[in-house]
C-alpha cells in the first residue's frame, strides 16, 4: 500500500503472490502519491484506472493487478521466491549489452517520437551486431540450441 505500491511500480518487473494487494492509498491520508506514482501508474494501467486508484484509494488484489497490467505475473505464495529467482537467472544469462540498450530505449521512448526512436534503436542494433553475444546468438540459432551469452 502507498509507498510499497510506488516502490513496486518503479521496478522493471513485478511478480506478485496470489495474496498480494496494491493500493495508492495516499488520498485517504489527505495527500497525493509523491514517490512517482502519479507519473508511473498511468503508464502501467492507463489513465482511467490510475485516476480511479489514486482518487479513491482503492485497494486491488493480485488478480486485478495482473488484469490491469500493474504486475507481470501472479504465482502461488510458496512459489514467489522461486519465480523471482528464475526471472533473475534468465536476465543474468542474457546478452548484457542488448539488455542495457533495450532498457535505455524503453525509458527514452516514453518521451520521444517514433522517428527519433527508429534512428536511435538502429544505432543500438548496430552496436549489438558488434558484440560477441550477437555472434553467439546467431550461431546458436543456426545450430538450434540455446545461446550462451558471455556479456561481451
Amino acid at each position: 500500500m502507498g509507498a510499497g505500491c510506488e516502490l513496486a511500480i518503479a521496478a522493471d518487473f513485478r511478480l506478485a503472490s496470489e495474496r498480494a494487494r496494491f493500493g495508492e492509498v495516499w488520498i485517504k491520508l489527505g495527500c497525493v502519491p509523491a514517490l512517482g506514482g502519479m507519473f508511473l501508474l498511468p503508464r502501467l494501467v492507463g489513465l482511467g484506472k490510475a485516476t480511479e486508484m489514486i482518487m479513491t484509494g482503492e485497494i486491488i488484489d493480485a488478480a486485478e493487478a495482473y488484469r490491469v497490467g500493474l504486475v507481470n505475473r501472479v504465482v502461488p505464495a510458496a512459489d514467489l521466491m522461486a519465480a523471482a529467482l528464475d526471472l533473475a537467472r534468465t536476465l543474468a544469462a542474457g546478452p548484457t549489452r542488448a539488455l542495457a540498450l533495450a532498457k535505455q530505449a524503453l525509458n527514452r521512448g516514453l518521451s520521444s517520437t517514433l522517428w527519433t526512436e527508429l534512428d536511435t534503436t538502429l544505432a543500438a542494433q548496430l552496436a549489438c551486431f558488434a558484440t560477441r553475444d550477437f555472434a553467439e546468438g546467431v550461431r546458436a540459432l543456426g545450430e538450434r540450441r540455446p545461446a550462451r551469452f558471455v556479456g561481451e
